[in-house]
């Protein structure tokens, strides 16, 4: 056991000596045009993906309200104003959150601005589903996303870099929308979804955290990938739950338990690892 156990140490102090090493000054210009490359690539290689109505036929789309149609699909994406909501007073006005740095406060007030946006942008979608509303929808996600993928980089690579990472991402998330308006192409926007499903989950695991409660990350990407994987089985999370509620009601509530989670660690944590800027 102890034998298995050194091994695996070893192998994870290996992975953190590459990673660190792929992360010095003079390898992110390489590094991020490597990504860059790639994800250009995957982008011509893929089929044009069109808009279709079926994108905005959901499994649940009864009125259980008088007036409100798609009832549950708008109700439960409120949660996600609940928590944006303080959270971005907070960061802006208080001194209650572990933060340190001014850029953890930017992402952190981008990450629940898009959540609170979210709340009515998402709602406001879901009481008539068409091409024109979904962006109120799907913009606000991918400012909350982008904005965690890049506080990771703030806490746990650095300030200045993670900084440019998420303005880079704001400002990739607004092309991936003009080119779903104009060229009736979802492909980046598809591929943006994709990418912190990715990057997130493999940040964490491998980049030593910067505070303490660090493992309260793990459980909010739990949900994260859960909310995820319900949205895309919408019907099926129906079907299986005797058409109580749909798979995107739940993706809503997955992701209100996100930033609940995040929430209480930002109440708890302190600071482990001085890092600098």
């Amino acid at each position: 056991m102890r034998a298995v156990s050194k091994r695996k140490a070893m192998s994870l102090s290996s992975e953190f000596n590459q990673l660190r090493y792929l992360l010095r000054r003079e390898n992110r210009l390489r590094l991020a045009l490597s990504a860059a490359l790639f994800f250009v690539v995957l982008l011509l290689v893929t089929p044009r993906v069109p808009h279709s109505p079926s994108l905005h036929l959901f499994a649940d789309m009864r009125t259980l309200l008088a007036g409100v149609p798609n009832t549950l699909n708008v109700l439960t994406t409120y949660p996600l104003l609940l928590f944006g909501v303080p959270g971005l007073v907070l960061c802006i006005f208080g001194g209650w959150f572990g933060i340190s740095l001014r850029g953890e406060a930017v992402a952190w007030a981008f990450y629940f601005a898009g959540n609170a946006i979210a709340g009515f942008g998402s709602a406001y979608y879901h009481l008539k589903p068409d091409d024109d509303r979904i962006v109120w929808d799907r913009l606000p996600m991918m400012i909350s996303s982008f904005s965690l993928l890049s506080l990771l980089v703030i806490e746990r690579v650095n300030e200045r870099l993670g900084l440019s990472c998420l303005f880079s991402f704001l400002t990739l998330a607004f092309v991936s929308i003009a080119c779903e308006r104009v060229f009736d192409d979802l492909r980046l926007c598809m591929l943006l979804h994709l990418l912190p499903c990715i990057a997130i989950p493999t940040m964490v695991y491998l980049l030593p955290p910067k505070y303490t409660f660090s493992r309260f990350w793990f459980l909010a990407i739990g949900f994260y990938l859960l909310a995820r994987f319900e949205g895309l089985a919408d019907r099926k999370v129906y079907n299986a739950n005797g058409y109580f509620i749909s798979g995107h009601s739940l993706e809503h509530l997955c992701l209100s338990m996100v930033s609940f989670i995040l929430t209480l660690m930002l109440s708890f944590r302190s600071i482990r690892i001085a890092r600098d800027s």
